[in-house]
């Protein structure tokens, strides 16, 4: 069949038409585990009831109104978010992981005025694709196509203080980190780093910007990322998670910081309309109820466990669900995700030689078990 979508993914190797829980159908009526979960989106895994009965009751009440009136189901999860961060911040709502992050970069830039608009981040890191969050993203690689991008971004080293310590200057506005680097491979933060970081922050008067886009809402066994760390920062994002596969991102940032920012500074039309606002307000709920952080904490550690049994493994990293396995010498990551796909399990080459795992926090010990299995004899 001819496609009429732009070449931006490789050819699809299977197309899903259904799905329940950690369960994918395709269009052959073939199953699947689903260890990828939308890319760490599907946190209450897929077609929730609870959700899709807040989507479905909230689009036979009000879909959409602009952002010139006000939104109770927008106001009611900003609410439970600031809640969730610790209080005393405000919320800009979003679409998208990328689009929240372009938020906390123009908040920055607002904040810092004329010549204090740097923002530092991470070699490895990934914060989105539009062309700000692109060059915020430490893959140099994928620049080379967009040239000229914004200026103002600078990249250093992770984990290295040094580097970022000679990175800052004056004109630095903010540092974009993300507690867990995701593209990178899964490679955690520690408590030593994040801390001289936000010390540097502070000499220099920066925002301390922490991307929970991916790490955000009980993936990591906490409710954000950062909290492992004892760290305060001024601006937290978040996206996936939050609407469990509705679109919703979200930019919080403490109530000073976010008074920078005032009436027609930044705007969007569908961000926290009422339909993706109820549905996250029902993932929120779903969280708390299940206790996600227990959850993620407990499947996590079934799950890393299993991966370190297995031959072919030579290294098991993340934090809580959110999990990579760096594969044996003469593995690749890639063929090794194309087989599984094959024996009817869903996860992600990372890198060219890991795989990364983030399947809903709801999965079961069976579950886990059964793609352990199957990985197994991929791997044998």
């Amino acid at each position: 069949m001819t496609s009429h979508l732009m070449p931006t993914y490789a050819t699809a190797s299977a197309t899903f038409v259904r799905g329940r829980g950690t369960i994918l159908w395709d269009t052959e009526g073939k199953r699947y585990l689903d260890f990828l979960g939308g890319m760490a989106v599907v946190c209450l895994g897929h077609a929730h009831p609870a959700v899709a009965a807040a989507v479905a009751e909230q689009a036979r009440t009000l879909v959409h109104v602009s952002n010139f009136y006000g939104s109770l189901p927008g106001e009611r999860l900003a609410a439970e978010l600031d809640t969730l961060l610790g209080g005393d911040g405000l919320v800009f709502f979003a679409n998208s992981g990328a689009e929240a992050n372009e938020c906390a970069i123009k908040l920055a830039r607002k904040r810092g005025g004329s010549g204090k608009h740097v923002v530092i981040s991470a070699l490895g890191s990934n914060h989105g694709r539009t062309l700000a969050t692109l060059h915020a993203s430490g893959e140099p690689a994928k620049h080379r196509t967009y040239q000229p991008l914004p200026e103002g971004f600078r990249h250093v080293p992770w984990h290295d203080l040094d580097a970022l310590a000679t990175a800052f200057d004056p004109t630095v506005g903010a540092v974009l980190l993300e507690p867990v680097q995701g593209a990178a491979g899964v490679r955690p933060a520690t408590a030593e780093y994040l801390h001289g970081v936000r010390r540097l922050c502070d000499e220099y008067s920066a925002l301390l910007i922490m991307d929970e886009v991916q790490t955000g809402l009980g993936r990591t066994g906490r409710w954000f990322g950062h909290q492992h760390f004892g760290v305060r920062p001024d601006v937290v994002t978040v996206a996936k998670a939050l609407g469990n596969g509705v679109p919703i991102g979200a930019c919080w940032a403490r109530r000073e910081v976010a008074n920078s920012f005032t009436t027609g500074d930044h705007a969007t039309t569908f961000g926290g309309q009422p339909l993706a606002s109820s549905a996250g307000l029902a993932v929120l709920s779903e969280l708390r109820r299940i206790d996600a952080p227990a959850s993620a904490r407990r499947a996590g550690e079934r799950l890393a466990r299993g991966l370190r049994g297995l031959a072919g493994v030579r290294e098991v990293r993340g934090l809580g669900l959110l999990v990579a396995a760096e594969l044996a010498d003469g593995h690749d990551a890639d063929e090794v995700s194309d087989r599984a796909l094959a024996a009817g399990l869903v996860v992600n080459a990372v890198t060219d030689t890991a795989l990364r795992f983030a399947p809903p926090l709801t999965v079961t010990d069976d579950e886990i078990d059964e793609a352990l299995a199957i990985l197994g004899g991929v791997l044998a």
